[in-house]
């Protein structure tokens, strides 16, 4: 019963691990925010693919018999890519809120101002919100890694460092802005 909470207890943590970086970067730099937000973005949502396109493939193998399930599933999310694709070019780019309108907006991304000039309290509100949200998220997790590692210790641990990984980034996209 020790092991299973010191493990969960390590899973839990590793969004602190992730939080920790933030103590060894400036405000100011906004490069290494951008990256920050982006790689632990990236990484969540490659963890969340992998997981769904397994998921996928069985059930599509159940439905299928199983010879053709791989190709389904990998021709589904790249249909998917592309439909994503259409739906960007055929939306207005001034609707798009993910577009720079002008010059002036695009020289304000490249010196940092749009996102230094965040208002102090509204970053912290929503930063208060990101945690208490995360902690709602954090507790089936530890649940999960705790009742797994009670049942089978060696599926505990690789369930716990598959939640590290997922946790870490996602310490650091709270903690960096």
């Amino acid at each position: 019963m020790l092991f299973a909470f010191l493990l969960t207890l390590f899973a839990g943590l590793s969004t602190g691990i992730g939080s920790f970086i933030a103590f060894f970067v400036r405000r100011s730099q906004v490069g290494f925010l951008s990256f920050g937000l982006g790689a632990s973005a990236g990484v969540m949502i490659y963890i969340s693919l992998v997981e769904m396109l397994s998921k996928a493939q069985e059930s599509v193998a159940l439905s299928t018999g199983g010879k053709t399930a791989g190709w389904i599933v990998i021709g589904s999310f790249f249909l998917g890519i592309l439909i994503s694709a259409l739906i960007d070019h055929i939306v207005p780019k001034y609707e798009n809120p993910h577009e720079v309108r002008s010059n002036d907006e695009l020289s304000s991304l490249k010196t940092g101002e749009t996102a230094l000039s965040l208002q102090s309290s509204a970053l912290r509100r929503a930063s208060v919100i990101t945690a208490l949200a995360i902690a709602i998220h954090n507790f089936p997790e530890g649940l999960a890694t705790f009742l797994s590692t009670l049942a089978d210790p060696a599926f505990g641990i690789s369930v716990a460092i598959a939640i590290a990984v997922h946790n870490i980034p996602e310490g650091i996209s709270v903690s960096v802005p």
